[in-house]
């Protein structure tokens, strides 16, 4: 379980520090002009104006989350596998939702969706394993 783990560590560090970095130019292109970078005709089919929101929503849903939960991973909290597991199908639903607002599917998604099954498949192998040890007194 210590490989699973540490796969775990390694994919929400991954998540956590790219969502970020995908939110940053999203949030700061609602202010500034950025039309080549982050062409607003992207969003024609969703009930956004701007990045502001969807920028927002990645920076807490698939970036400090995914932070959170290596917190918990890395010091073994309570749970810690489910936390890995739901923020695998946190990032799962961003997925599936953007391809649907967008109505289109890039490399990147299929990257992205193989991220929140690996998420799925070591959170709950970790969640098997992470509930408190018996007393053996």
């Amino acid at each position: 379980m210590r490989l699973v783990r540490w796969c775990a560590m390694a994919v929400l560090a991954f998540l956590g520090l790219g969502a970020i970095v995908g939110a940053v130019p999203m949030i700061a292109g609602s202010f500034l002009p950025m039309g080549e970078f982050l062409p607003l005709s992207l969003l024609r089919y969703s009930p956004f104006h701007s990045y502001l929101i969807p920028g927002l929503i990645l920076l807490a849903a698939n970036g400090l989350l995914a932070l959170a939960v290596l917190r918990l991973v890395i010091q073994r909290k309570p749970h810690y596998g489910a936390w890995t597991a739901f923020q695998g199908c946190v990032l799962l639903g961003w997925l599936v939702v953007e391809c649907w607002m967008l109505r289109l599917v890039m490399w990147a998604y299929y990257l992205y969706g193989a991220v929140a099954l690996l998420l799925i498949v070591t959170g709950l192998l970790l969640w098997r394993t992470d509930g408190p040890t018996p007393d053996h007194s």
